[in-house]
């Protein structure tokens, strides 16, 4: 039989009706707006908050990625499906992808082969609308403080020491440095700016992390989008922007509901990117789905060291949220590829580069269970390539540090191939977790940032630039050092340098930038060459989609 796409696995599904997937889950149909037949918003009235202690969460994420794939978000779909097949009541919790991915090199975010969320063409382009409601939210302030700059600066702002910048959901290089306000007097005052991608925006991280409207105005309201001449913040309350930005998201910020090709519900909600942003869904998805559910599965964006560290140090301290379990999930052919095997040798048999390649896993699973006590399975994701002596080398060192891999096989086979996966999960899910940080509230900035490199990515020591030297001092005269931090870092290496691949060791971080997002409520830290709008790869994703006379997409992966 012939091998089929993850798009013609999913465009031959059978989907139920959305509004069957959420009286199956026991939501008011009062409450439910469908967009079509197998996509729905759900009211936030939905949301029992009574319910969401009992609820047992699963936070899934993985080691460094490589080109290899490691099949993290089929992994989460699995997971449930096979909780389900259990007889779990069970739902997941998910981001949306962004179209910059989807476009770019990397492709969508809903799954693969028989693990997949869907209708996923839907899912990975427009969906409901919520990126292009925050890139307008995001870009209507950015416009009323350019206005108010040409309107007579009552606040005095100075154009030099603006911070917000324009967004758009796409990767495009060209527009990370522009100037604008060119042209006549009448056509705005020069600046240099620049464009972010929408998931870097801090618009886009306080959706994630608001759980209210009212809440969500008051995040808005702190943005701090510029400073006055005599170095006082400027915020978008300042400007009065927080009730029409609130108008544009008010019907964003309803999570949405969709369903696994085995029918188990999906909320799919928000997409900051992990490695420059938060990378975790909403609280809002997060809350309906512990509400509705006995087990929740949700995934952090890219390796532990960036998204399930964010999930923890920000979103958990931020609302007292605290995980049952994580599943670090790895592969072999990544495993091969941190042991320095090149992507096109990855098929053949090597046990010497699978043990070289596996620090990387361990320094992961290590994280997870020393620094964040939390009780930890390895999903070893299973490729045909595969040997039972690559795959045995895994089991034996994982259970050697005292916990147990267990073999995956959701793509293929979907629910049914994570069954061992989803027992002990259950069974994990019973041992008690008093989940830790990697650093206190109360610890300067500097220290925090030195908490993370040297426990959580092994490294030695901390460069900060003098610029960013002068952004933290500003920081702490606010009077916000106590915030979190979010590390802005390459997703490939637990340093900042992408070629350090494995586990290195007593490196320095470089920090060269730091900026507060006072809405969203971190500190954002700036490594590396980490950059907030990427650009598209020679040969872009977006060059083999196409949609046929009947409608039907294909190339979308």
């Amino acid at each position: 039989m012939a091998h089929l796409s993850d798009i013609e696995i999913a465009q031959q599904a059978e989907l139920a009706p959305v509004t069957q997937i959420a009286e199956d889950l026991g939501i008011d149909s009062t409450l439910v707006d469908s967009y079509g037949r197998y996509k729905a918003k759900i009211d936030l009235a939905a949301i029992d908050e009574t319910k969401i202690e009992s609820n047992k969460l699963v936070l899934v994420t993985a080691m460094s990625p490589t080109p290899a794939g490691e099949g993290k978000t089929t992994t989460t779909v699995g997971l449930a499906d096979a909780l389900r097949q259990l007889g779990k009541n069970v739902s997941m919790a998910l981001r949306e992808p962004s179209l910059g991915p989807v476009f770019g090199l990397k492709g969508g975010a809903c799954g693969g082969g028989y693990a997949q969320v869907v209708p996923m063409e839907d899912i990975n382009l427009h969906f409901t609308g919520d990126f292009h409601a925050i890139s307008a939210a995001n870009n209507l302030l950015a416009a009323m403080l350019d206005n108010h700059i040409y309107q007579g600066n009552e606040l005095g702002i100075n154009p030099k020491r603006v911070v917000i910048k324009r967004c758009v959901d796409m990767n495009d290089r060209q527009l990370r440095h522009v100037v604008d306000g060119l042209g006549s007097p009448v056509d705005g005052v020069s600046r240099e700016d620049g464009f972010e991608i929408t998931v870097a925006s801090e618009v886009m991280a306080i959706f994630c992390l608001a759980t209210s409207i009212p809440d969500l105005k008051e995040k808005l309201g702190n943005m701090i989008v510029a400073y006055t001449y005599d170095q006082q913040p400027v915020t978008a309350r300042d400007l009065g922007a927080v009730g029409a930005m609130t108008a544009l998201l008010k019907e964003a910020i309803k999570p949405n509901l969709v369903q696994s090709l085995e029918h188990t519900p999906a909320i799919v909600h928000g997409g900051p990117f992990a490695n420059i942003a938060h990378g975790c869904n909403s609280i809002l998805a997060t809350k309906l789905s512990r509400s509705l559910s006995e087990y929740t599965v949700t995934e952090a964006g890219f390796g532990a060291d960036l998204g399930a560290e964010k999930f923890l140090d920000i979103m958990c301290r931020i609302t007292g949220t605290r995980p049952n379990c994580s599943v670090v999930v790895g592969t072999v052919r990544a495993l091969k590829m941190h042991g320095g095997v090149a992507k096109t040798d990855l098929d053949q048999e090597n046990v010497d580069a699978v043990k070289a390649g596996l620090p990387n896993l361990l320094k992961h699973v290590e994280n997870m269970v020393e620094v964040y006590q939390l009780p930890t399975v390895v999903a070893l994701n299973l490729f045909p390539t595969d040997t039972e002596a690559e795959i045995a080398l895994v089991i034996e060192e994982c259970a050697r540090r005292g916990v147990q891999c267990v073999r995956s096989e959701v793509w293929a086979r979907g629910g049914a191939g994570g069954v061992d996966l989803a027992r002990e999960v259950i069974r994990l899910c019973e041992s008690p977790a008093e989940v830790s940080f990697a650093y206190q509230d109360d610890d300067s900035v500097e220290e925090k940032i030195n908490q993370l490199v040297q426990r959580v990515y092994g490294g030695s020591a901390v460069e900060i630039a003098p610029k960013a030297q002068r952004v933290i001092a500003m920081i702490e005269k606010m009077g916000l050092s106590h915030l979190p931090i979010c590390m802005a870092k390459t997703q490939y290496s637990f340093s900042d340098d992408p070629r350090l691949l494995g586990s290195p060791r007593d490196f320095t971080l470089h920090v060269k930038n730091v900026k507060v997002n006072a809405g969203a409520g971190f500190i954002v830290v700036y490594t590396g060459d980490i950059l907030t709008m990427p650009g598209l790869p020679r040969v872009p994703a977006a060059a083999r989609i196409d949609v046929d006379e009947r409608g039907t997409i294909s190339g979308l992966f």
